[in-house]
């Protein structure tokens, strides 16, 4: 599997550094093909497969519509990072006094070369080092100046580069450019043009210079930036944050603004006050970030807070103002806990940043500092159970009815059973009828129904007493077929929780494979299995005490219990489908693995050994999770062959 892996691999690699290479030509030769971030996308999947690839290293090339020029100031690619937790990285390793942050504008880059304060030459990206001569073109720019002079009108004797980005701006876009698919792909287009024409509609904002003669007029970036903006240079907003957590708070901030700006940023630009010319010259600089914005992240403004009722627990889930995740409209997102509330401080009314990233579902990750004109409430936590009327315990990690004879809580423990158990006969409807009834009013019960008891749901009172019910014979029958369960399976149907199957064989595997050792083992004991912590070790120990005696009765008489190490074909491997399967349903191939004595994920983590879909080469998110982690991507065929099928 290891070599079917490398194979996949290396062609995924190979088939990221084409599109990419292609992509860079489109855009710099003209107009882009894809948005930046659909780009970004594919340069951070091969950077995660091979960071050392010479692609990543290459900016682009210009046509050759005009002369060549070489940049004063190498025009190289920034580090990135795609959300917090890739800049808290970055910035661990880039302590810094103090941190400077300008918007990162979504332009083309442009260099401004000066001989004693005349513009000599005007010259793109390109390559990094050499790009095309578009002086009369850039002469027709706003912001370009053919000659410096200072506020006095007095003759500035400069000698070197200037660099800014050309942008587009939405108010030109929508009246001339309405055709064109963003003001970016506009703007490149405009600017590259030989006739020059359209040219007047762009704008150079600038962000960095170099004095190549004489003593340089400046002595850090924020004196840099005055300097730009003393000649008539427009300029984007600088701020300095004193530590990470206000570049990150800044973010949200300008995420939320951005939207009121009459030209487009796609993020930010972090770099230290002290000017670094080596670094600056390297092909990929590293003293400064980009800080992108992405498809996964918004910030919208919560409207009110709904409890969700599982069980015993209520878990409260934020309703806020529509925004799109990555193509998806998203108006809900989970809180996770009364502890989470408390943390961020959410309250009604609060402007809060709204993530959806890889497999997790949205959650609100921050809240924006409160303004004066906010109109904010605090969050009301309920009080009492809305069935049995018992106050709610409030533990922090979670809120829940404390009353174990609570018929919301039972009926919701025989459900989960049901449906870890797989007994598909047994419907909700039943269950609910027979729990209504009295007849079942706990896992036991289940596994004393006789086809007699069950007829009255399924035959009206006409005939129940003429013939026989097929129905509840087959629901009899297939309750009787599930007496032989696996112990993940057995404890994950208690509803303890947050203990699903997975969960329960992370503790199997490390040694606690009985019944009793569960059922006995102190939570520090739990808490040192990989996958847990304090607070759901604690829960566990709490619910297995809850319902201990059940389970002893259960196993002892009405199940045949599973205990030891798992044996079969697939013992102590897990696997995660994603995708469409072609000879069989989802659910019977994960039947398949636990009969086999394995288990099942629902998305990729660390220790699974396997990730099986159809489509192998994909770039979907789990794909990409099962690369990053060195986890074999197999087909259907070859997981079947593993079963021994």
């Amino acid at each position: 599997m290891a070599d079917l892996f490398d194979i996949d691999e290396s062609a995924r690699i190979s088939e990221l550094a084409t599109l990419i290479k292609k992509y860079q030509d489109s855009y710099y030769n003209g107009e882009g093909e894809i948005s930046d971030a659909e780009f970004d996308r594919l340069w951070d999947e091969l950077k995660e497969l091979d960071p050392s690839n010479p692609i990543l290293q290459r900016v682009g090339a210009d046509s050759g519509n005009f002369a060549k020029r070489e940049h004063i100031m190498p025009m190289g690619s920034q580090e990135k990072a795609a959300d917090p937790q890739q800049f808290l990285a970055w910035a661990k390793n880039h302590v810094y006094n103090e941190y400077l942050v300008e918007y990162k504008l979504d332009g083309a880059s442009l260099e401004l070369q000066y001989l004693h304060g005349e513009l000599q030459h005007a010259v793109t990206r390109g390559d990094g080092s050499i790009g095309d001569d578009i002086t009369a073109n850039a002469k027709k720019m706003q912001g370009v100046q053919a000659a410096l002079f200072d506020a006095d009108g007095k003759p500035i004797d400069f000698t070197g580069g200037i660099r800014g980005e050309v942008i587009m701006t939405h108010t030109v876009h929508k009246r001339y450019y309405a055709d064109k698919a963003n003001c970016r792909n506009a703007a490149n287009g405009l600017m590259k043009r030989k006739d020059g024409g359209g040219s007047e509609h762009l704008v150079l904002m600038t962000y960095d210079a170099l004095a190549t003669e004489g003593d340089s007029p400046f002595a850090d970036e924020v004196e840099k930036m005055s300097w730009l903006a003393s000649l008539g240079f427009k300029t984007s907003p600088l701020k300095i944050c004193k530590n990470p957590d206000e570049v990150i708070a800044y973010r949200a901030e300008v995420m939320e603004s951005r939207k009121n700006l009459d030209y487009d940023i796609d993020g930010l630009v972090i770099k230290e006050r002290v000017i670094n010319r080596e670094d600056a010259s390297r092909a990929r600089p590293d003293r400064q970030i980009a800080f992108k914005f992405s498809l996964e992240e918004a910030v919208s403004i919560l409207r009110k807070v709904e409890w969700s009722e599982s069980g015993a627990t209520y878990t409260p889930v934020a309703i806020f103002d529509e925004v799109q995740l990555n193509g998806t409209t998203v108006q809900r997102a989970s809180l996770a806990n009364p502890d989470t509330i408390r943390k961020l401080g959410v309250k009604i009314g609060s402007h809060v940043v709204v993530v959806k990233r890889g497999e997790i579902i949205p959650k609100i990750e921050a809240v924006l500092p409160e303004e004066a004109e906010d109109k904010t409430s605090p969050v009301i936590f309920p009080s009492v159970c809305s069935t049995c009327g018992s106050p709610l315990v409030d533990d922090g990690s979670r809120l829940y009815c404390p009353n174990k004879k609570c018929s919301k809580r039972i009926l919701h423990q025989l459900l989960k059973w049901i449906n870890i158990i797989d007994i598909r006969d047994l419907g909700e409807t039943l269950i609910s009828s027979l729990f209504k009834n009295g007849r079942v009013t706990s896992i036991s019960d289940l596994y004393t129904l006789t086809p007699d008891e069950l007829k009255p749901y399924f035959l009206n009172e006409e005939t129940v007493d003429k013939k026989d019910s097929l129905g509840a014979q087959k629901v009899y029958d297939s309750i009787q077929a599930h007496r032989s369960v696996s112990l993940a399976a057995f404890v994950a149907g208690f509803d303890i929780e947050g203990m699903g199957e997975t969960m329960v064989q992370k503790l199997i595997d490390s040694g606690l494979n009985t019944l009793e050792l569960l059922l006995t083992a102190p939570a520090e004991k739990f808490a040192a299995v990989y996958g847990f912590a304090d607070i759901t070790a604690r829960v566990l120990v709490e619910g297995l005490a809850e319902n201990a005696r059940e389970m002893r009765s259960l196993a002892s008489s009405a199940i045949h219990l599973q205990e030891g190490g798992a044996s079969g074909a697939l013992a102590g491997k897990s696997f995660c489908f994603t995708g469409e399967l072609r000879t069989m349903k989802r659910s019977d191939a994960e039947a398949l693995v636990k009969k086999a004595g394995g288990s099942c994920k629902s998305s990729v983590t660390k220790d699974l050994s396997y990730l099986v879909t159809n489509d192998t080469t994909s770039g979907s998110s789990k794909n990409q999770k099962a690369a990053k982690f060195g986890i074999p991507i197999i087909n259907e065929e070859e997981f079947l062959q593993l079963a021994g099928r």
